[in-house]
């Protein structure tokens, strides 16, 4: 591995994303065959905010290009590290029939923080590597490279673009809602469900996704604070 992947960080985001990947190819099995009875509930698919860091782990060791190594990093510690927290705010998802996949489930968002944490330290590491994309002053645009974001945002804004296709296409095989915003059910995420009878579902959606790259940006402007601390 250390021939292919001669960083540190390649090799162990590659070996979480291996173990990640056979981790929830068990949680399909397990899904469909015991708790299914050979009928595969797509409601389970693997298409969720809290799924993508794991195609994004393996991926990322591959890539060679600079700007997407800082995107994908950017993701992991945004977004990723938010869908891993965020999990909290509500629970019942993290619950299951079997005791096996509950700790499954709990072990994954524990895991996707780390994995969060892990990537910003990458991140700036990188950064350090190259001073002449940190340039700290007292305007914003100057204190933070944003673009590395700007190019993640987008990068879940298909995301979410994807699952909706999913979500259209595979529907008529069972229900299925692929980052919970699925047009033909009711919004069920806590706090965003409150606002469908005053704004409607499809409002409630957009308002959703809108919040997720705000909150993700505070997780990101959060990192760029600690560099800027630990710069000091």
């Amino acid at each position: 591995m250390r021939m292919y992947f001669p960083c540190w960080s390649d090799r162990v985001f590659f070996l979480c994303g291996v173990l990640m990947l056979c981790s929830e190819v068990w949680k399909q099995l397990v899904l469909t065959f015991s708790l299914g009875h050979g009928a595969y509930n797509w409601w389970y698919f693997p298409f969720q905010l809290c799924s993508i860091p794991m195609y994004v782990l393996l991926a990322y060791p591959w890539v060679r290009r600079e700007s997407v190594r800082r995107m994908l990093l950017a993701f992991l510690m945004s977004f990723g590290l938010l869908g891993g927290i965020a999990v909290f705010a509500d629970t019942s998802g993290l619950m299951y029939p079997l005791s096996t996949l509950t700790v499954h489930s709990w072990t994954w968002h524990f895991l996707l923080i780390l994995i969060g944490i892990s990537a910003g330290a990458v991140y700036f590491q990188r950064l350090q590597r190259d001073a002449k994309n940190v340039l700290f002053s007292r305007a914003l645009s100057e204190a933070l490279p944003l673009r590395p974001f700007i190019h993640a945002a987008i990068f879940y804004l298909c995301c979410c673009a994807l699952a909706e296709v999913f979500n259209l296409t595979l529907d008529r095989y069972g229900l299925i809602n692929m980052f919970y915003i699925n047009p033909d059910l009711q919004m069920q995420q806590v706090v965003f469900r409150d606002l469908v009878p005053l704004i409607g579902n499809l409002p409630a959606i957009l308002v959703y996704i809108a919040a997720t790259a705000a909150g993700a940006f505070l997780f990101f402007l959060v990192w760029n604070l600690l560099f800027r601390l630990i710069r000091r």
